[in-house]
């Protein structure tokens, strides 16, 4: 038996609404039709991509997934981030060309750090 790759990815946050709004109107994600209780899940390509609730007896700290790096493609990450940069969104990274394209790197509202590349 072996793993095939990862299919899922959920980020746990402090505020599910905040979260799910954060993601919403400032990254454009739509909503799946249908998401398990305490969960929003967005209907991201190739791998959906959620948020939710913590599990019980999860504690997040202040900086939660330090040592992780969540990777979003965008259409145009520079506009992207010049959007996220005008409405006070913390940017970790500024824009940089890479072999990835164009990519930058901001923190969500719960302190996650996430990178936005140009496909």
């Amino acid at each position: 038996m072996t793993a095939t790759g990862i299919d899922f990815v959920a980020l746990q946050v402090r505020d599910l609404g905040k979260a799910a709004e954060f993601y919403e109107s400032r990254l454009g994600l739509k909503r799946a039709p249908s998401a398990p209780p305490g969960a929003v899940v967005f209907a991201t390509e190739p791998v959906p991509f959620a948020v939710r609730e913590p599990l019980p007896g999860v504690e997040l700290p202040e900086r939660p997934g330090v040592g992780a790096v969540l990777w979003f493609a965008a259409d145009d990450s520079q506009k992207l981030h010049d959007e996220l940069k005008e409405a006070g969104v913390p940017i970790v990274a500024p824009p940089a060309d890479s072999p990835f394209g164009r990519v930058f790197s901001f923190a969500d509202p719960d302190g996650y750090v996430i990178t936005v590349h140009s496909r």
